[in-house]
C-alpha cells in the first residue's frame, strides 16, 4: 500500500500523465492499494481553508475511482474537529457511500480526529473523546457499504480506540513502527504499541483479536515458513 490520491494527483501532474496512466505505472511496479489520507473534508468551503493546496474534493474522489476500475483497492478517511460542520461531515460520508456504491472498491474507513497544535488552527479545541465515539459510530452507521470501519488508536488513544469497538469499529490498526504526521503536529501519544498491548485492548473489550493484511486477510502465522537467513551485507568505504 502506498501513495495518497493527493500524491497521485501530484505524480501525474508532474509526469505529465494522465491519472489512469499514472495508477496504471503504479500498479505494475507492484502497488495494489492506496491509502486514503488527503480526503480531509471534500466540500470547497473548508478545503479552501485547511488544504487549499490539494486536489480538490470531486478531484480525490475521481482519483479513488480510477484507482478501483483498474482493479487497486483503498482506504478512505474523514478529519473532523476542525471547521467543518455536522451538515459538511454527512455530505463527505454521503459522497463516499456513492462512490462505493459505484465501484466497490474501498477496504475501510478511518476517521481521523484534527489535533490543532502546531497549526493556523491551533486557537480550536482538540475533538473530544465523545466526539471520537459519535464519528465512528455515525460513520458505521452512514457507511453500511463500507465492510471495516477503523478505530485509530493513534490519534484516539489506545483507551478511546478500546470503547469505539463497542460503537462500530472493528479494527484499531497495527502495532505501527514510528508514526510521523500527527506527532509532528504535537501529539504526545504513543508511537508505538506492542502487539500483546494491543490483543489485550481488543480481549478485554470482548472482541478476538486477528492479524490481517492491507486487504483485510487473515494472517496465519504458524502456516508461514520462518524467515529465512538475511544476506551478508559489505560496506565498500571509499577514503
Amino acid at each position: 500500500k502506498a501513495f495518497t490520491m493527493v500524491e497521485v494527483g501530484y505524480f501525474a501532474r508532474i509526469a505529465k500523465l494522465s491519472i489512469r496512466d499514472t495508477l496504471l505505472a503504479l500498479k505494475e511496479s507492484g502497488v495494489d492499494s492506496l491509502p486514503g489520507g488527503g480526503a480531509e473534508i471534500f466540500h470547497p468551503r473548508v478545503r479552501k481553508v485547511i488544504c487549499d493546496h490539494k486536489v480538490s474534493g470531486q478531484q480525490w474522489l475521481n482519483i479513488a475511482r480510477t484507482a478501483h476500475q483498474i482493479g487497486l483497492r483503498s482506504n478512505a478517511t474523514m478529519l473532523y474537529g476542525h471547521i467543518e460542520t455536522e451538515e459538511e461531515r454527512v455530505e463527505h460520508l454521503l459522497l463516499l457511500r456513492e462512490l462505493q456504491d459505484e465501484t466497490h472498491g474501498f477496504v475501510a474507513f478511518i476517521p481521523l480526529a484534527f489535533h490543532p497544535e502546531n497549526t493556523a488552527l491551533a486557537h480550536l479545541p482538540k475533538p473530544t473523546a465523545f466526539a471520537d465515539i459519535k464519528a465512528i459510530a455515525v460513520s458505521r452507521l452512514l457507511l453500511d457499504n463500507f465492510d471495516h470501519i477503523k478505530a485509530y488508536w493513534i490519534m484516539m488513544t489506545p483507551k478511546v480506540a478500546q470503547i469505539a469497538l463497542s460503537f462500530g469499529a472493528d479494527d484499531l490498526d497495527g502495532t505501527v513502527v514510528e508514526e510521523k504526521i500527527y506527532h509532528d503536529a504535537g501529539a504526545t501519544t504513543a508511537q508505538f504499541t506492542p502487539r500483546a498491548d494491543l490483543e489485550r485492548l481488543i480481549r478485554e473489550a470482548g472482541r478476538v483479536p486477528i492479524e490481517r493484511d492491507t486487504l483485510y486477510r487473515p494472517v496465519d502465522r504458524s502456516k508461514m515458513p520462518p524467515p529465512g537467513p538475511r544476506p551478508d551485507v559489505t560496506l565498500s568505504l571509499n577514503v
